[in-house]
């Protein structure tokens, strides 16, 4: 029978052939490389019999689809040495994530990290077994009796129809959709990186599990490769550095809401007059609306129907009131407020606005995972004529922001409608195509995700890629069809008539917390020059150099820089230290010749002199450095 295979061409194969079969007569030299198979777009076994007229293409490593494979049958890897280790733990779920993979088991004694050291070494053991892989389908009746001693899996059994498919490797089956590697020599290395705690299907009401998290690697190399990022990571953690810093804090009378210290402010309001500057030149007016409002309000917008789990409810005059979870609903208020004529649009209304979510507490990491947090929200009142103009400057400005902070490689999706959708076709026919356009018109490259927007309208996300090659997504356009509606917010048409505006909701850093915590990772705390807390410290050499020193701190912070004297009776070479650790940009040591010479001597945080320069010719440079908001490596 003739299949075509991608990249390769026509083949005659067969009947009967599995891919396995086709991938050994085609391309043996991949064998040991191809993990499973794409028919005809499904991802599938390489023992999946092929069928007549196939299109296939073999995964590796390097396809995503490939990795995700590779990474759940090293889920299923660590489960077989689990069981065999303690055989009256219970495996519920063992999915892939974004980094790595874990599975979940319900025992009576949580893991230890020594616990996990044999773990590895049971699955080094099942490793050079080679084990195949086996997919067996069994019937509903079959399965339950199969797992008749894991109430977990006959939980999820009981919720399905249909044939049932399980995989088995050795002693050890599970109940999988699959598809999996074929056998266990290809997981060829692989690290046990924690364990924590979580609850049966994320609801705290069920019963706690232990979830362990692993990483796995074709090759030692690569484990070994992402293992020293995974320390680098470490070094940067924005927790770790933030206190050495003096950014924030948490504490347990406040978990999940950050406590920002001075030098933690000086960071932020650095941000928000950046923010405050770009929107001003991309025409935005800015606004700010109450953080608790009637809970109607919440009900009238749909977020009580999607996020009340999620809301803090306080009680006021006897009626129920809703801290924000978002700003748009006040937003709507707000535009509501008075009529609107076609000639003022498009309206284009920003907010900083404080917002809260109930976050469980285990899921709570620093400032990326945080109860309170500030969203850079806009949104943007137009008509459907100025859609694509108005997501064209949005695109420019999220631009611009990201290059000035140093992300220079931006991931962009195009996520399209979904089968939950509301509106007519034309609608999101018309915004769709808006969206397209408006990428096209900016150029560069953009992924489509099918079916994964919004239920009430398309959106594009922006993903910024930092120092670690780690992805983060930060900014959204997103086209609203219903809040204007449920609003009844309206415009009056040339010819008088009323109609409802589209609505774009739009944010560019994301939760601003969450924005520093990246950029603390991504600089190591290293910060450029206008972001710095403190900008330049003065270390005199002497107590005879202390009164030039002062005149040095005093006419830089006259000059807008953020200076500050070491006065300390320590030595030299631990003021220095200590600036370095604190990562200062620039220290600057005077002495008697600096003060006879009205120079200074700066020292960079590297470690690296430069000048020496005349006090003005130095103060000059910084402020050309700020201005230019210049990212400078030393």
């Amino acid at each position: 029978m003739r299949i075509r295979i991608e990249d390769k061409g026509d083949f005659d194969v067969n009947p009967g052939a599995s891919a396995a079969d086709v991938l050994q007569q085609v391309a043996p030299d991949m064998v040991k490389a191809v993990l499973a198979v794409m028919v005809n777009g499904k991802v599938m076994d390489l023992s999946t019999r092929v069928p007549e007229d196939a299109v296939l293409r073999f995964l590796t490593f390097e396809d995503e689809a490939g990795m995700e494979v590779f990474r759940h049958s090293s889920a299923h890897l660590m489960a077989q040495a689990v069981l065999s280790l303690f055989p009256d733990a219970k495996p519920t779920i063992g999915p892939v994530v974004e980094e790595g993979f874990y599975y979940d088991f319900y025992v009576e004694q949580p893991f230890s990290e020594q616990d996990l050291k044999r773990i590895e070494k049971r699955m080094e053991y099942y490793r050079n077994q080679a084990l195949p892989i086996e997919r067996i389908e069994v019937t509903k009746d079959e399965a339950l009796k199969m797992f008749a001693d894991n109430q977990f899996k006959v939980e999820m059994i009981q919720e399905l129809e249909g044939t049932i498919t399980v995989y088995k490797q050795g002693d050890f089956t599970d109940l999988c959709r699959g598809p999996h590697v074929p056998n266990t020599r290809f997981i060829r290395a692989f690290k046990l990186l924690k364990v924590a705690g979580a609850y049966w299907r994320g609801d705290s009401s069920n019963v706690q599990l232990q979830r362990i998290y692993g990483i796995s690697f074709p090759t030692k190399d690569a484990l070994k490769a992402y293992l020293k990022l995974l320390e680098e990571a470490r070094e940067r953690d924005h927790r770790r550095i933030g206190t050495q810093m003096d950014l924030f804090s948490f504490h347990d009378e406040g978990r999940g809401f950050p406590f920002w210290h001075a030098n933690g402010m000086v960071l932020r309001r650095s941000i928000e007059a950046y923010m405050h500057e770009v929107l001003d030149r991309y025409g935005y007016s800015e606004v700010l609306t109450p953080m608790i409002l009637n809970q109607d309000l919440w009900k009238r917008s749909g977020h009580y129907d999607h996020y009340r789990d999620n809301m803090y409810f306080t009680t006021i005059d006897d009626v129920v009131h809703a801290v924000k979870p978002m700003n748009c609903p006040g937003g709507l208020l707000i535009y509501k407020s008075r009529r609107h004529s076609y000639r003022e649009l498009p309206l284009r209304v920003s907010e900083m606005g404080l917002v809260h979510r109930h976050e469980m507490s285990g899921v709570l990491h620093g400032l990326f995972r945080v109860r309170a947090f500030t969203q850079d929200d806009a949104h943007i009142f137009c008509t459907p004529d100025q859609l694509e103009d108005e997501v064209i400057g949005v695109i420019r400005l999220i631009r611009e922001v990201y290059a000035t902070f140093g992300f220079d490689e931006v991931a962009v999706e195009l996520s399209t409608r979904p089968d939950d959708s509301i509106g007519t076709d034309e609608m999101w026919e018309n915004a769709e195509s808006a969206l397209r356009n408006a990428l096209n018109a900016v150029g560069g490259e953009y992924k489509i995700n099918a079916g994964d927007g919004a239920f009430y309208g398309p959106k594009i996300d922006f993903h910024v890629r930092d120092c670690m090659n780690r992805s983060w997504q930060c900014g959204t356009v997103q086209v609203d069809f219903s809040m204007p509606e449920r609003f009844h917010a309206f415009y009056e048409d040339k010819d008088g008539s009323r109609k409802v505006p589209v609505m774009v909701h739009r944010a560019v850093l994301g939760s601003l917390e969450r924005f520093i915590g990246i950029l603390i990772e991504h600089y190591a705390g290293k910060f450029p020059l206008w972001l710095s807390p403190v900008q330049v410290k003065v270390l005199p050499v002497s107590d005879k150099a202390l009164e030039y020193a002062k005149k040095v701190t005093d006419t830089l912070r006259k000059n807008g820089i953020r200076a500050v004297l070491d006065d300390r009776s320590e030595t030299l070479r631990k003021k220095v230290r200590d600036a370095q650790m604190e990562r200062v940009n620039y220290q600057v040591v005077v002495g008697p010749r600096e003060a006879e010479t009205n120079s200074v001597a700066p020292r960079t945080r590297g470690n690296q002199q430069i000048g020496p320069f005349k006090l003005d010719e130095f103060v000059l440079m910084l402020k050309q450095e700020i201005e230019e908001r210049r990212i400078v490596d030393w």
